[in-house]
């Protein structure tokens, strides 16, 4: 489970109704809002007070809100919305029953796998709220294949990541052509491309 220093402790539930009614949202996400979410709790309030870390810049806050489901299905959209129309920097924690999943939004929402709330874990890594806020992107967002160059910034971590993600996914189509496809000619040029796209995938690895 998150454990932050107890000063950063908030505990304050969240009237969902005032709270989805300061958003903006289309007719078909306040529905989903209403039957998809429970509760909102407003867990934690990083800071460089409660952190007893150093203020960097950018980065004043990060406020934890745990968001307990009617369903283990939500529309991310919401959680999305949410992000998007706050000013503050925002880390959530999904829970269903005895499961947790983090998610945290960058420019594009980000998702960790669920596991066990007793299992779910975050380090504040780094000596100011800034880099404290990268530190939860990467531990979120970032699988191991991205994060093997320490000299990348964030960005270019998951821009790599990205293009990971596509490479792996137009193998993936182009093997299930080329098992499909009955001319030898067009399967030779259907392997010369897969060729190519692994030896493209294995040098953005990095193996």
């Amino acid at each position: 489970m998150l454990d932050f220093p107890s000063k950063a402790v908030v505990g304050r539930i969240m009237p969902k109704e005032a709270f989805y009614k300061r958003l903006v949202l289309s007719s078909d996400l306040r529905n989903n809002f209403v039957s998809d979410i429970k509760r909102i709790t407003m867990e934690y309030k990083l800071s460089p007070n409660t952190l007893n870390v150093e203020k960097a810049g950018e980065v004043s806050e990060i406020l934890v809100l745990s968001i307990e489901l009617k369903k283990k299905e939500v529309d991310y959209r919401i959680i999305e919305n949410i992000a998007r129309q706050n000013a503050h920097k925002l880390l959530f924690l999904l829970k269903f029953e005895d499961e947790g999943q983090l998610v945290i939004y960058h420019n594009k929402l980000y998702k960790a796998e669920w596991h066990q709330l007793s299992e779910i874990a975050l380090e504040t890594i780094g000596l100011n709220i800034d880099t404290i806020w990268v530190g939860f992107i990467e531990q979120i967002a970032l699988q191991e294949e991205a994060t093997k160059n320490e000299n990348l910034t964030v960005e270019e971590k998951l821009k790599k990541q990205e293009m990971i993600f596509n490479l792996q996914n137009e193998i993936h189509k182009l093997e299930k052509r080329s098992r499909k496809e009955k001319q030898p000619k067009k399967r030779f040029e259907l392997f010369t491309q897969l060729q190519g796209l692994k030896k493209k995938l294995k040098e953005e690895i990095g193996e």
